[in-house]
Parts: C-alpha cells; structure tokens; sequence
C-alpha cells in the first residue's frame, strides 16, 4: 500500500499514444504563437523598438529571442540540424545581456524578427510531424516541445507587462470576467497539520525546480479563501500603513522611504477615490479585485498589519493540492484535469482579475479559491532547491536564481497561459518587484 504522505498524483506520468502527444505539442505551440503575433501586431513599429521601461526587454528582443530559443532547443538539440543565424545567438541571450542593455544592440527589426521567428516555426512544425517522443530526457513525453511552449508563453507574460509599462492609448482589448455572485464563505480556511507531497516527478512537462515529488511536513494553519483585495489594501493605506515603520523590515521600510512608496504600482488619489492605470486605460479601482502590482515588501507589510503573515510556499502547495479525503496531492486544486474556463481565469482571456471568491469549480478540496490564475501570490519562502533537485536542460533556468535574493510567487495570473501554470510551478522575482502581475493572500499559524 502506497503511502498517502508521498502519494502524487499519476494522471499524467506519461502520454502514451504519440499521436496525443503530437495534438498537445501542436496546440500549446501554436497557442502561443498566436499570443506572440497578437502582442506584437497591436502597436506600430516604433512601440516595437522602443524601451517602454529600463525593467523591460524591446518588444521586438522578445519576438526575436523566443525564435532563437526555439532553434536553439528544438531545431539544433533535439534534431541536431546546423544553426540558422549562429551570428545573433549573443544578442538573444538573457544572460549576456542585461534588460537595460538591449535596446543599444544591433537588433533583428520588426520585420526580421518576424520573419526569423516564423521560419523556425515553420521547420519546427516539419519536425514535429516526425517527432521521436522517447530516447533522451529532451525528447521524452515530448519535454523540449512543451518547454519550448512553455518560455514563448511566459514571454508572452512579459510583453503583456510591457504593454502595461506603456504610455500611450489603449492597444490591447478583452472582455471583462463573468460578474460572479459574492462569495459568503469563510474569509479563511483551516489546513489540518501533517504531511503532504510536495513537488512532482510525474509531471512530463515540469520544469527543473518543481522536481523532485518529496514529503513536507506542515503545522496547521490558516489560510485567506481568497486573494486580498483592492479595498481592504486601500484600509491598510488609509490607516498610514506607508508611514508607520513597525509593519515594515528594514530592507521594506528603506525601499519605501527611498523610493516614496504610498501606493501599489500605477494607481493614483483623485480626491476621495483612488485611480488606477491599466493598459491605457484610467479607471475607478474595483474594491473586489485581487490587489495587484504590489512588492513583496508591501504584501509582508500588509500581512504584519492585518496580524497575519504570507503563507509559506510549502502551506500555499497543500492548500491548493492536498486532498485531505485521499492524502495524495493533484495537479490543481479542482484535481487532476486541465484548466477550464469554469475553473480559474488563465490565459489572457480576460485582461484584470476576477473579483475575490470567483470561480467555485476551481476550489480546492479545503475551500480555497483562485489559488490558480488571477494575481501571482507572493510566499515568504526564498527560491531555494528541493531535496535532490538536478537542473536540467540547463543551469540558467533555475539554479542560478537558488539563494535570498529572490521570493517565490505561486498561482500564476490572468496573463498566464495553463501551458506555463499548475499546482506544483514555482515563479519567483525580487522582492522589490512592482511591474509583475502580483497579489498575494495571508495566513496565520493554528491548531486543529
């Protein structure tokens, strides 16, 4: 009998028919395709070219290096064919040039940029009619192809918060959620203490920081049903929460006073009310959204404030996978199906969040909701590796991030596509990051 303490979920060890895993191979990518075409055909060519934000890559970086990665992953490792365009691989790579560098370099323009990224596509899409899904760890269960998918997508997630950064009018347009009827639940749930798998060695698709699936050990505590919302971080703001030091750490505090933070990321007081910017548009900020474009210091702040705390990574994973009933922990808190419309707000589909409490089919077996898409949730937890991590297909996607600097945000946003988004996906930022699609939700530690 299988320990429930360590049982994962194995829905998804393996797709076993190469044809599904042709389907899915062929969906995400050209999902994501079409989120890149539609991100970078919305705004002339001088938005393209331009640096909207020293935080941010040009636009047209973006739409070239998701192209050069494409080769670089599928055409060169995994079928093994010569480079394309050897000659620009320096200036798409990350890690040798820094964001405030980039628009200073020779870059592909608009238009060869485009054309580049579509003539991979092309050559990718003759590979994968042909594809061999086993033999290699790149190739099986189609790994490289949905990795692949998975970086346009989060890039895709990186121009969306360009577009934000933009002056300028709206370019971008989407409907707003299905109005949800108000949530009269609990405002916070209690997570029994014990045992849980966290992580995964299932997953086909995870990346190197979510493996491997390993035991956790939680106390008991406390979680919020929902993400905090506008109005109640308006209450922490109306109560001087940005000018009373005691809710703050002394790095937090510093970067306030230093930077003469009052208010999350692009919102403004007119008169009475507050103001927000979004996507070209200044709109009332709604009191039933979740809070976004707030640092981790604001949200700790928060946290201290209300007499709570962030959630651990560990207690925010079982509050959205663990399964009291069976002990074994899913892939998302509705269970171990792909997300649906019904079940969290994904994918650029709507451009803000949901109001808090929405999507009753997406909650988890304890009662949470919205623990999958909407805001990025800050945890108090650094990025740090789990018990026999192996970085895998290289070092810089996640090894070199391991360590204090960087805070771990979980559940992705509105922006995140489901390709790039599950229970066990770790993203994480610096603690000073404002421009990221970021919310967060509290805890408190308690008894059974």
């Amino acid at each position: 009998m299988n320990d429930p303490a360590i049982d994962e979920t194995s829905t998804e060890e393996t797709f076993i028919d190469a044809e599904t895993l042709r389907e899915r191979a062929l969906t995400t990518l050209v999902t994501a395709r079409d989120r890149t075409t539609l991100l970078t055909s919305c705004v002339e060519e001088p938005d393209l070219t331009a640096q909207h934000s020293p935080l941010m890559s040009p636009l047209v970086w973006d739409l070239a290096h998701i192209g050069n990665q494409e080769e670089l992953w599928l055409l060169r490792a995994v079928a093994g064919r010569e480079a394309m365009r050897p000659e620009i691989d320096g200036l798409y790579d990350a890690f040798e040039h820094p964001r405030s560098e980039r628009p200073s370099l020779p870059l592909l323009p608009p238009a060869e940029a485009r054309s580049y990224a579509a003539e991979v596509r092309g050559r990718v899409m003759d590979l994968l009619e042909s594809a061999d899904f086993h033999g290699t760890r790149l190739t099986e269960a189609g790994f490289a192809f949905g990795m692949i998918a998975q970086h346009e997508q989060q890039h895709d997630e990186t121009m969306l918060i360009t577009h934000q950064l933009r002056k300028g009018p709206q370019a971008l347009t989407a409907p707003d959620p299905e109005p949800a009827p108000v949530h009269t639940g609990p405002s916070e749930v209690l997570v029994p203490g014990g045992p849980f798998t966290m992580g995964t060695s299932t997953e086909p698709w995870a990346l190197d920081n979510e493996r491997p699936a390993h035991r956790r050990e939680v106390a008991p505590y406390y979680i919020d049903t929902a993400p905090v919302t506008n109005g109640a971080y308006q209450a922490f703001i109306e109560d001087g929460g940005y000018d009373n030091e005691r809710w703050w750490t002394p790095e937090g505090w510093a970067h306030v006073r230093q930077n003469s933070l009052h208010a999350p990321l692009f919102w403004r007081r007119d008169g009475k009310q507050w103001l927000r910017r979004r996507f070209g548009v200044t709109e009332v900020v709604p009191p039933d959204e979740p809070v976004l474009h707030v640092c981790w210091y604001e949200a700790d702040a928060y946290a201290r404030w209300a007499g709570r705390r962030l959630p651990t990574e560990a207690e925010w994973e079982k509050a959205a996978r663990h399964d009291p009933a069976t002990g074994r922990s899913m892939r998302y808190p509705w269970g171990d199906a792909d997300p649906a419309p019904e079940h969290a707000n994904l994918g650029q589909r709507h451009l803000r969040p949901a109001p808090a409490g929405s999507y009753p089919q997406g909650e988890s077996p304890l009662g949470v909701r919205q623990l999958i898409g909407d805001v990025w949730e800050w945890t108090s937890s650094d990025l740090t590796p789990y018990p026999g991590f192996e970085a895998f297909p290289y070092k810089e996607y996640s090894e070199v991030f391991f360590g204090p600097d960087y805070k771990v945000l979980r559940g992705g946003s509105f922006a995140v596509d489901q390709v790039a988004c599950r229970g066990t996906f770790r993203n994480w930022d610096y603690p000073i990051r404002r421009q990221i699609f970021s919310g967060f939700r509290t805890a408190r530690s308690g008894a059974v």
